[in-house]
Order: structure tokens, then C-alpha cells, then sequence
């Protein structure tokens, strides 16, 4: 099995859904999963996690994410995107200065009433369930952070910008609300999702040239492995005579560590074998005065593949 993380650039038509199934087809195993969907209609960066690596789901699910989107003014949907039904139209009578006004207000938090087609549930249901159905139903508005927005190229009633944002922000909601604060109504024409944490488009590939890299037996180059993602984490070794710690995913004292180094309360380390293989996150208490195990990411059908400290996918 093959431990650790590819970075798709999903392409228009499929749902997330769609390429975890085929890259099982790829991989040639079923322990995979996805980090957060993207709309069969959005393309851009999709970190996969394989076998251990689906362990980091959550925590990538974490990390901000930036996005170039077009926003078609004028128009309503009920989908909040072009592909939706055409609830109204209104006159474009905005200037730019008045549309980049709009659009640079929502830098910093808001708070943004999730769409009804999406996939949080309510009472068990997916609101895309209940929306197909023809229902609405009321939903609470959430907290959102706008970290960077700049427009890109203005051609009104047609505006392309660039945001970086934090977990659970919906893009088509935020410009059908730029469309809303203009009065002339807005709706998602395109979404590309260029960044997910530190991976970025460059370090994506298709299914396709997944594919061919699995036909040439070159697999293991487009895997990043799971401790790249926390290569901004300290690293400590636990001591040779005491690597069985490891594997029962117990607590360290530093006395157990070979580097007997204390680090601010609650930062997490990499904690790593004596050979430096990667075994598990932990973070240090305080008031405990150990190390207690945060995650941990241990196989041992381990396929071997080599860390690099640099951004990009290992061998590429």
C-alpha cells in the first residue's frame, strides 16, 4: 500500500467523489480520501491522502485556501453559479470604482449563510438533497475569513479576482453577497482553486498523467509523503532502546527523546524512529512535562518514499 498524499488538478466534470474512485483504479487500493470537495464545474488543487495519509484529512481540511473565481454581475441563480436556474436579472448601472469598493469590503471576517446547494446536512439530510426536492430551510450563518481578495481583470458586467480564505467558505455565496452589497445581483461564472495549504497548482497533477506515471512504474514520484506536510514542525528522535513507545502511541518525557529538547507547550514536533523515519506528531505538556502523541501515522506496509524538505512533490 502507498502512504502519503497526491495533489490532483481536478478538471471540469468530475466531483471529488469521482477522483478518489479512479485514483483507487490507479493506486490499485481503497484506503484513499479526499481533503474537501470541489463543484464538478471547479477545476485546481485536490490533495488526495493515501493509506496512513488519510489520517491527515482533517488537518488539511484546516489549512486556507486561495481561489481565482469569475463573477458574472447582474444575475441570480439558485445555485449561486451559472449553472443554476436563472431566478432574476437586473441592469449593470455600477462603476468599477463602485465594484471594487464592493468586492474589497469583505476582506477580513464576515459572516456567510452557506447555500442551500451544498453538502452540510441538517437533521441528517445534505442541504443539495432537500434543495433538488424544491425545499429551503432555514441555515445559520458562519464565520468566515476573507484573508486576501484582489480583483484580477474587470470587463463589467464580468469580474475575475483572486481570495484567499479560510475553511468553509463558500465562493459562490461570496459573490452572489459582492453582487447583493452592489444591487445588481451576482453569480459564480468560474472557479479555479489554485492553493490548499502549502500545495499549489505547480505541484498538481491530472488523472491523466497520473495514469501515464502509473503506466511507466513511476508512481511513487507523484507522492508527497505524509511528514512533508509538517515540514515546519521541529524534530526530535525517541531513543533507541525505547522506539517500542512508538508503536503503542505513548506519551514521551523528554529524557525519552535523544535531543532532551523542551519546546513551547502545545507546538506540535515531528517525532521520528533513530533510522528518521517518520512516526507521529506530538505536542508538548506543560504541566505533564512529556510530549503527548497528537497523531499518529504508523504502517507497517510502508512503501518507501523519500522526504524533501522542499514544497514541491517528492522526485519532481
Amino acid at each position: 500500500m502507498i502512504h502519503g498524499i497526491v495533489i490532483i488538478h481536478k478538471e471540469k466534470g468530475f466531483t471529488s467523489h469521482d477522483v478518489v474512485a479512479k485514483l483507487r483504479g490507479i493506486c490499485g487500493q481503497k484506503k484513499i480520501g479526499h481533503t474537501g470537495t470541489l463543484d464538478p464545474e471547479a477545476t485546481g488543487v485536490l490533495p488526495v491522502c493515501l493509506g496512513s495519509g488519510t489520517r491527515l484529512c482533517d488537518m488539511l481540511t484546516e489549512k486556507d485556501k486561495e481561489y481565482v473565481a469569475g463573477l458574472m454581475l447582474g444575475v441570480e441563480t439558485d445555485t449561486q453559479d451559472l449553472t443554476g436556474t436563472v431566478l432574476s436579472r437586473h441592469p449593470v448601472e455600477v462603476s468599477q470604482e463602485q465594484v471594487r469598493e464592493a468586492v474589497l469590503s469583505f476582506q477580513g471576517s464576515y459572516r456567510q449563510v452557506p447555500p442551500m446547494y451544498s453538502a452540510l446536512k441538517v437533521n441528517g439530510r445534505k442541504l443539495y438533497e432537500l434543495a433538488r426536492e424544491g425545499r429551503e430551510v432555514e441555515r445559520r450563518a458562519r464565520e468566515v475569513q476573507i484573508e486576501e481578495i484582489e480583483i484580477l481583470q474587470m470587463q463589467l458586467p464580468a469580474v475575475r479576482f483572486r481570495v484567499v480564505c479560510s475553511k468553509g467558505t463558500y465562493i459562490r455565496t461570496l459573490c452572489a453577497d459582492i453582487g447583493h452589497r452592489l444591487g445588481c445581483g451576482g453569480a459564480m461564472e468560474s472557479l479555479l482553486r489554485t492553493r490548499v495549504g502549502k500545495f499549489s497548482l505547480k505541484d498538481a497533477l491530472t488523472l491523466g498523467q497520473l495514469q501515464e506515471l502509473k503506466d511507466q512504474g513511476r508512481l511513487p514520484e507523484a507522492v508527497a509523503p505524509v511528514e512533508s506536510v509538517f515540514e515546519g514542525c521541529p524534530v526530535l528522535h525517541v531513543r533507541s532502546d525505547l522506539e517500542r513507545l512508538l508503536d503503542n502511541g505513548n506519551p514521551l518525557t523528554v529524557e525519552q527523546t535523544a535531543e532532551k529538547e523542551r519546546y513551547a507547550p502545545g507546538r506540535w514536533v515531528r517525532v521520528c524512529r533513530p533510522d528518521n523515519r517518520f512516526a507521529g506528531i506530538y505536542a508538548y505538556d506543560k504541566n505533564r512535562d512529556r510530549y503527548q502523541p497528537v497523531k499518529m501515522f504508523l504502517e507497517q506496509d510502508q512503501v518507501d518514499i523519500p522526504y524533501t524538505s522542499r514544497s514541491g512533490i517528492a522526485g519532481r
